[in-house]
């Protein structure tokens, strides 16, 4: 069975940083492309980010310069560094495999 378990949400002031975390299992975790991606209140899902398994990673616009994609093979484990966050970067947070199936997210909350 497939699990994505994502965690490091939190409340943040605008500016600060948060490094979300997914420990994934159930599945050949060191093939796959991983994606990072978020839902704003009310709207549809946005993908912000993916790491493919020979490394390579592509970055959303609006995200660019301020968040960081890794992973860690080893602990079947991928994270998001997230900094100078904005109060638009709010959103439930999901990490998802290539294969289309994610976690339950969590919450990041950018508010002074």
């Amino acid at each position: 069975e497939v699990q994505l378990v994502e965690s490091g949400g939190g409340l943040v002031q605008p500016g600060g940083s948060l490094r979300l975390t997914c420990k994934a299992s159930g599945f050949t975790f060191s093939s796959y492309r991983m994606n990072w991606l978020r839902q704003a209140p009310e709207k549809g899902l946005e993908w912000i980010s993916g790491i493919k398994s020979d490394y390579g990673i592509t970055y959303a616009d609006p995200v660019k310069g301020r968040f960081t994609i890794s992973r860690d093979n080893a602990k079947n484990t991928v994270y998001l560094q997230m900094n100078n966050l904005k109060p638009e970067d709010t959103a439930v947070y999901y990490c998802a495999n290539s294969d289309g199936e994610r976690g339950q997210g969590t919450q990041v909350t950018v508010s002074s």
